[in-house]
């Protein structure tokens, strides 16, 4: 990742899955700090590497919001190569040279946004990617009796909403044990699910 840092001096960072996260602020004690924009709050935003991707969040934490590609973040977005990351005056842009060109990719450009979803949507898919709260690593989806549970609905109503959802998410081909977990990994990565939701 490369950015502008105080003073005007080009500086680059290697990101890298044994340092997860990596924060960006004004504050000194971020690891990517721009103490001299003013327009960059304290604590701004993250990078976090989240599976097997790296992505860029903002929670709500910004006064002046992040922008990538000229488009205001809410919530989580996975970061691709070349990808211009905008947070007050400052910008960076993220660059991966692993090579990978993989599908997430190209079926992350495809991804439906909260407003495609219906509320009762939402409250299910929420319900469904509850248990990675704190961006647990070995969490297995919400079941559709939990679901049900939570938000108040049948069990059937649940397998009903859920695979309209598989649909959407581009995830109703996967064979049966893995429609779940790609769902949740989606809807995560998308940032239609943001730890907020959780």
């Amino acid at each position: 990742m490369q950015y502008e840092g105080d003073g005007g001096v080009r500086r680059e960072v290697l990101l890298s899955p044994d340092r997860a996260r990596l924060t960006l602020g004004r504050s000194s004690q971020a690891d990517i700090s721009f103490a001299d924009d003013s327009e960059v709050s304290r604590l701004h935003a993250a990078v976090e590497w989240m599976a097997g991707h790296w992505t860029i969040v903002d929670d709500g934490l910004s006064r002046n919001g992040t922008y990538v590609g000229g488009d205001r973040l809410t919530g989580r977005r996975r970061l691709r190569h070349g990808d211009t990351i905008r947070i007050g005056t400052s910008l960076l842009t993220f660059h991966d040279f692993s090579g990978i060109g993989d599908e997430a990719t190209r079926i992350a450009s495809e991804m439906p946004d909260t407003r495609s979803l219906t509320e009762t949507q939402r409250a299910v898919l929420v319900a469904l990617c509850r248990p990675y709260k704190h961006n647990a690593t070995f969490a297995n989806p919400a079941s559709n009796q939990q679901i049900a549970t939570e938000i108040f609905l049948s069990v059937d109503a649940v397998k009903t909403h859920l695979r309209v959802l598989f649909a959407k998410f581009g995830v109703e081909d996967l064979p049966q044990n893995v429609k779940r977990v790609r769902l949740a990994e989606r809807a995560i990565q998308s940032g239609v699910i943001s730890q907020r939701d959780l």
